[in-house]
Order: structure tokens, then sequence, then C-alpha cells
């Protein structure tokens, strides 16, 4: 069983930064796609970032020129800089990785998380 565990989410203040980790026990290269969720209280888990195995990113527009996505190999860990943090960024931001794989012949997919970190913007 593949465990994700995130940390760095804290209080900040409006225009702060942040980084956000996500640590893998297996290789991170090992999955097709990796990425951060979040979700405020009240709303539904939206996508913030990806990135796949081959490196090609992808940001949800309220992001874009703020916040990026990365990752270690050697340290088996993805990560979310995040810069220039609003009030609306405030929600649990979840790391997920997620494919398919084939085995005896048959597709079948994978979709892992983690259990979440607490990202708060106020002043």
């Amino acid at each position: 069983q593949v465990q994700l565990v995130e940390s760095g989410g804290d209080l900040v203040q409006p225009g702060g930064s942040l980084r956000l980790s996500c640590a893998a026990s297996r290789s991170i290269f090992s999955f097709d796609t990796m990425g951060w969720y979040r979700q405020a209280p009240g709303k539904q888990r939206e996508l913030v970032a990806t990135v796949t195995s081959g490196g090609r990113t992808n940001y949800v527009d309220s992001v874009k020129g703020r916040f990026t996505i990365s990752r270690d190999a050697a340290k088996n860990t993805m990560y979310l800089q995040m810069n220039s943090l609003k009030f609306e960024d405030t929600a649990v931001y979840y790391c997920n990785a997620r494919g398919t794989y084939h085995y005896i012949g048959t597709e079948h997919e994978y979709d892992y998380w983690g259990q979440g970190t607490q990202v708060t913007v106020s002043s």
C-alpha cells in the first residue's frame, strides 16, 4: 500500500509564502500523475496543480503565477511552493497520486491520497 504524507501547512499572513511537501513511500516517478488538491470549508475538493511522470505541469487558473509544483526524486517528495498567498487559498491541501498499471494482461487504476495539511491565510 502506497503512503503519501503531507506536511508544511501553517497559518500565514496574506502575501506570505509556504512550501508544502508530500513524501511518498515509493518512487514518485512510478506514478503517472501526482498533484495537489484543496478543499475549503463548505466547498468541493478542487484541483490545484498536477505534474506528470514526464514533467508536464498544470495549474488551476487561480494559482497560476503564484504556485509552483515540483519533485525531488532523491527524496521521493513532491512540493507545492505557494507565494503571494490570499485569503481564498485557505483550505486543507491534499496530495494525490494516480494512474494505471498492467497486471496479467489487465489494466488497473490506482488513486492514492494523503491525509491533508491545513493552510490558513489570515491577518
